[in-house]
């Protein structure tokens, strides 16, 4: 096993999805991964199996979790409620443009989602979940959602947790967050070198 930095936070989004695939907001929808998102996930176990993570905390809705199950961690996942998706409400299954033709100028970091969550909501999730990563003894796996991870890492990262819209994240990446001396740092973002290309 390969020795990381022992607060090095590893964040994985899950695989694709149907809704993923057409940019469709997938909140507390549990939706399954696809054939390739399922081929994503498997992919990462050659990424991450020379790491010893002290812990492996993974969203409970299936696609995380599957996602941690493929990458080579069923047995050793911890769910952690704090890191499911974003709450969407009312847009929940609608994509930017859909939303944006019935309200101009809506972006989700600044307005939220009318019967859903803030991303200040979602921060306050997001740092518990930091706390707990923290608490362990060596490096901590994270597999979970695009927008809650995006959160997470501002958070973090000591950013305001709007600062997520500038960390564009695709399916089954990896990502990095360490240190630089005292303070936190992006050691990797966005990474999928180890993914199949097509």
């Amino acid at each position: 096993m390969a020795t990381a930095p022992p607060n090095d936070l590893w964040l994985v989004r899950h695989g694709e999805t149907e809704w993923s695939r057409s940019r469709r907001h997938t909140g507390r929808t549990d939706m399954p991964l696809t054939p390739r998102g399922e081929a994503q996930a498997a992919a990462l176990t050659d990424r991450l199996r020379d790491v010893d993570f002290a812990l492996v905390l993974a969203s409970p809705l299936q696609r995380a979790r599957r996602t941690a199950e493929l990458a080579g961690f069923d047995g050793r996942l911890t769910l952690e409620p704090d890191l499911m998706e974003v709450d969407y409400g009312e847009y929940e299954g609608r994509t930017t443009a859909e939303i944006q033709r019935a309200r101009p100028g809506w972006e989700l970091w600044r307005d939220g989602s009318p019967g859903g969550e803030s991303i200040p909501d979602a921060a306050r999730r997001a740092s518990r979940a930091i706390t707990r990563a923290r608490a362990a003894d060596g490096p901590v796996l994270i597999v979970a959602h695009g927008h809650l991870l995006r959160t997470l890492a501002a958070v973090a990262l000591e950013l305001d947790p709007t600062a997520g819209r500038h960390l564009a994240l695709d399916p089954a990446t990896v990502s990095i967050i360490g240190s630089e001396r005292e303070n936190p740092a992006l050691r990797l973002w966005n990474d999928s070198g180890h993914l199949p290309t097509g």
